[in-house]
């Protein structure tokens, strides 16, 4: 049981010898990363179908957790943008509620990946899948933001679908507000051209929003006179609370059950690679290693309290993580901090928000997706493998154009066919002549092949995806000998089906009055056969350690046999 339980947080070694020189250096980072998520987590919000307000609560809960019980120092954890298309296709198709139940569902799946010690399995992703979909979302995350970029003035809803919301963007043009696409370009430019030395102190995110926000209040407040109104998060939803909402568990539906396990598993995947990957590139900026099995731990927390208290899924973020470390933050003290600055500003400024215009939040999602697509992949694609090809496009594609959980499931499935089609090619089987591979100051007369004696080399994994290549090998030999001697020093892997083809074999020419040998098998191979008790049906007299016993016991075989035949003592023989 002990094994399986693991709970120590970063934030109790981070205490350690903790001064007050750390703790301004945290007090900065923090309140900067406050101020960078507070735009991102209402726009990441929106995107998803939610109230903006869901953001900020996601942002202020989830950041508390995962930094206060998380295995990074400097991790900071909330709503992003990975979350944006799955959670929209669920709260358009189930409602909020049951978002919510999904929701928590992952978080205890993350809890039991965590308490179970799977945090290191997640490395076993293949990169071609995680910038596969990683690119796809952030292609999502544009198409969801065309109607508040563009001003769209439809009479329906934007369709979940990618190709549907591309339909109807192209069927309206004509509906295109020109006011509201200019405040959502200069916004974009805003914050594309602010200069990177002074983004680390104030982003351009924060610099567009005063922008947006001061231009439509001075709209509202008479001090310009314009013919036309932008659509802001007051006239869409009545602006923010200004505290987070009392717990309440959200009404469950049985009969959904069945239907949220898939999306349910794809948000703690997703929420499992996302958060780790943050880890890892928070390790290489400060020179520390994470625990992968705590942060999942933390995790799994956050996303079930989150839906509790009004919230979304949530994650490690990578940029905010990013401007932490930048900013001087070296410990869980700075997240929290972050979370703090986003409670106060529920607390004070949420009047302010019904002022935001919706085409700003727009702009500043659009460089979020430009910033998290994989781009460059597509020009190193000819360089890559075909496989690795074909597996990035496929779960690219599947993540636009279907679903984010068929997009991972396919991809995955075909990066395990991909790697097994690898694997069999590395096995090799060949028919070896052992006297010819003389070991420095060794005599060869103890590995000279007798007559009706083969020698086959093992090299590789011997699993399904080899095992034709043995009967092959036998084929192409054209003989049936007397002895097979199979050298396994070189394979090291060995499944059930590897193991059964070996059955097989012994089986076979045990039928014909032949003898198999095998010759060094390797640790896992030789435990497997042990297990399997192979070793017993085989005779272990006939498991040899190295080419000159195996040789030795064929010529001992062969001799018995011709001994049965002239009808001579076999103890002479032996003798």
């Amino acid at each position: 049981m002990t094994e399986w339980i693991s709970f120590r947080p970063k934030l109790v070694d981070a205490l350690k010898g903790y001064t007050s020189e750390k703790f301004r250096a945290d007090l900065v980072a923090g309140v900067t990363v406050g101020i960078v998520a507070l735009p991102l987590a209402m726009g990441f919000a929106i995107a998803s179908g939610v109230k903006p307000e869901a953001g900020i609560f996601t942002a202020v809960i989830a950041g508390f957790i995962i930094s206060a019980f998380g295995g990074s120092r400097v991790a900071i954890g909330g709503p992003t943008g990975a979350f944006v298309a799955i959670l929209a296709v669920i709260y358009q198709q189930y409602g909020a509620s049951n978002l919510a139940i999904c929701t928590i569902m992952a978080g205890v799946i993350l809890l039991i990946m965590g308490f179970a010690k799977l945090g290191t399995m997640i490395k076993f992703i293949p990169y071609p899948v995680t910038v596969g979909f990683t690119s796809g979302i952030a292609v999502l995350i544009m198409s969801t933001e065309l109607k508040d970029f563009f001003g769209l003035k439809l009479d329906q809803a934007m369709p979940a679908e990618f190709l549907g919301k591309i339909h109807v963007f192209f069927t309206h043009l004509d509906k295109i507000h020109w006011p509201t696409f200019a405040v959502a370009a200069i916004s974009f430019a805003i914050i594309r051209l602010w200069p990177k030395k002074l983004a680390r102190w104030i982003p351009g995110s924060i610099i567009a929003m005063i922008f947006g926000t001061s231009f439509v209040w001075a709209m509202e407040s008479n001090l310009i006179h314009l013919p036309f109104q932008l659509e802001t998060i007051g006239s869409r939803f009545g602006g923010i609370p200004q505290a987070l909402p009392a717990m309440h568990f959200p009404d469950f539906d049985w009969r959904n059950l069945q239907n949220l396990i898939r999306p349910a598993t794809t948000i703690a995947l997703l929420a499992a690679i996302e958060s780790l990957l943050c880890c890892v590139v928070a390790d290489g900026m400060i020179d520390d290693r994470h625990d992968s099995n705590q942060e999942l731990i933390a995790q799994g927390l956050a996303n079930i309290l989150c839906p509790l208290f009004g919230g979304i899924a949530a994650t490690g973020a990578i940029a905010r993580t990013a401007t932490n470390v930048k900013n001087g933050g070296r410990t869980p003290i700075a997240g929290i901090i972050h979370a703090a600055v986003l409670l106060v500003i529920i607390l004070m400024a949420a009047p302010l928000a019904k002022f935001i215009p919706l085409a700003t939040l727009g702009a500043v999602l659009v460089v979020v997706a430009y910033n998290m697509g994989e781009w460059h992949m597509f020009k190193r694609l000819p360089r890559w493998p075909r496989g690795d090809a074909a597996v990035f496009l496929t779960a690219f594609a599947l993540t636009v154009l279907v679903d984010l959980t068929v997009a991972v499931e396919v991809g995955m499935v075909l990066a395990s066919v991909l790697f097994i089609k690898r694997i069999a090619e590395t096995t090799q089987i060949t028919a070896t002549d052992p006297s010819a591979e003389l070991d420095r100051g060794q005599a060869s007369e103890g590995k000279n092949v007798p007559d009706g004696v083969l020698v086959f080399r093992l090299f590789g994994a011997f699993f399904f995806g080899a095992v034709d290549k043995l009967e092959t090998a036998l084929q192409r030999a054209g003989q049936e000998p007397e002895i097979l001697v199979l050298r396994m020093r070189e394979v090291l892997a060995m499944d059930a089906t590897g193991l059964n083809a070996l059955e097989d074999l012994y089986e076979k020419l045990s039928a014909h009055g032949k003898h198999l040998i095998l010759c060094g098998p390797h640790t896992q191979p030789m435990f497997t056969m042990v297990k399997a008790g192979f070793f017993d049906r085989i005779g272990n007299e006939n498991v040899c350690g190295n080419i000159e016993e195996a040789m030795a016991r064929a010529r001992l075989l062969l001799n018995a046999k011709a001994a049965r035949r002239e009808k001579i003592p076999v103890q002479q023989v032996v003798t």
